[in-house]
């Protein structure tokens, strides 16, 4: 196998990482963020510092440890009230492919990332990220550095399928031969109503890539783990449900390349609340109970309704879901789960929302319906996932 027909796609390798930082602080548009960040450090000044700090990194491992851990470690601290991880029975030496619900577009992977070091493991993750986020090229260049490889969703027709083909031989080759972790999403994209479904056709990306004509044994050897990340608060629940009635009011209506660097910026330093992330086993016990040969379209999506019943399972709720839920349902079904106090909290916490919305004429009822959704979609899913 060509290792070259993976570098339109891959991370930086050990040796592309200093070229890399002098693409980064030649950037204009690099310079102009660093620059609000800074303002009081001339463009010099900074980029000495920045050359200076880099020294030793010389893999993206090294960088991410470097430059990546302290600044998650900062956003955790002043933007949420701490993180749970259980990784279960995980081998702390092995090489996993990490398949999540999603909640946040740049923070879901990198508090993974931290976490995984935290806890002891080899490595950490190799990220899947779309390149409709890769707005400007300083950013594809940093999210390489960090170990990111491009899903090429702008393809279409027979280019997006050999496009497929080349990312999931890409995965095989980083879990098998570069004994890497990887996490991808369970879609494409966040479910903006919160209510996590898996793409089947992810799973037959995945299946391409593989040398087997066993379906079965191609997923396995991705040693694919279901991951459940679960926020207290979603900082961007506001903006989601104002893109539901952008939506709404015109159907041609789409998102600018601004909106989603809101997304990116509210998303990382809005507050979350708790965070918990849980794991599951591996789903070879899963995969074992399907037959063996090429699945079926009707086979791939019965194995996902299998990976969204372990990712609901996981969820973690919290007083706020329980009383969205009940808000919607008009009941107290779940009123032991919170007390009175939790029910005026949550509610202030939806009008200090509501009131960020920027638009000529908001629609309140749809908008707090649609936010409630979003919080109340995890306790009727977990509900349904453990036949209660």
């Amino acid at each position: 196998m060509d290792r070259h027909e993976f570098d339109i796609i891959r991370p930086y390798n050990a040796g592309e990482m200093k070229g890399a930082l002098s693409s980064l602080l030649a950037d204009r548009h690099f310079d102009r963020m660093c620059s609000g960040l800074v303002p009081w450090l001339p463009r010099a000044v900074r980029n000495a510092l920045l050359r200076t700090l880099f020294i030793g990194v010389k893999t993206p491992l090294d960088f991410q440890l470097r430059f990546m851990k302290p600044v998650v470690k900062y956003v955790l601290h002043k933007c949420s009230k701490g993180v749970s991880a259980d990784f279960g029975g995980l081998d702390k030496q092995g090489s996993y492919t990490f398949i999540s619900n999603h909640r946040d577009i740049v923070l879901d992977s990198a508090i993974l990332d931290l976490e995984l070091h935290l806890a002891g493991f080899r490595t950490t993750c190799e990220i899947a990220i779309g390149d409709n986020l890769l707005i400007y090229p300083w950013i594809e260049t940093l999210v390489k550095m960090n170990k990111a490889f491009v899903v090429r969703r702008s393809l279409a027709g027979k280019d997006r399928l050999e496009g497929s083909r080349l990312m999931s031989r890409y995965m095989h080759h980083a879990i098998g031969e570069k004994h890497e972790n990887i996490w991808i999403a369970q879609r494409e994209g966040r479910a903006k109503d919160s209510s996590d479904e898996t793409q089947y056709s992810l799973l037959r990306m995945l299946n391409l890539g593989g040398e087997s004509a066993d379906t079965r044994e191609n997923l396995r050897r991705l040693h694919l783990v279901p991951l459940t990340i679960s926020y207290e608060y979603d900082p961007c629940d506001y903006l989601k449900a104002t893109e539901f009635q952008l939506k709404r009011d015109n159907p041609d209506w789409k998102k600018s390349k601004q909106d989603d660097l809101d997304n990116m910026r509210t998303g990382i330093f809005g507050y979350k609340g708790r965070i918990a992330y849980v794991v599951s086993e591996e789903l070879n016990g899963v995969l074992e109970e399907m037959p063996e040969g090429e699945f079926t379209k009707e086979q791939y999506i019965e194995l996902a309704a299998r990976i969204d019943r372990i990712i609901h399972s996981g969820y973690t709720l919290w007083p706020g879901n329980y009383v969205a839920a009940d808000m919607l349902s008009g009941t107290d079904d779940f009123a032991a789960h919170y007390t009175e106090r939790d029910r005026k909290k949550f509610l202030k916490y939806l009008e200090g929302q509501y009131a960020k919305i920027r638009l000529e004429h908001p629609d309140r009822e749809f908008l707090m319906e649609r936010m409630l959704t979003m919080y109340a979609n995890p306790v009727r899913n977990k509900m349904r996932a453990c036949g209660l």
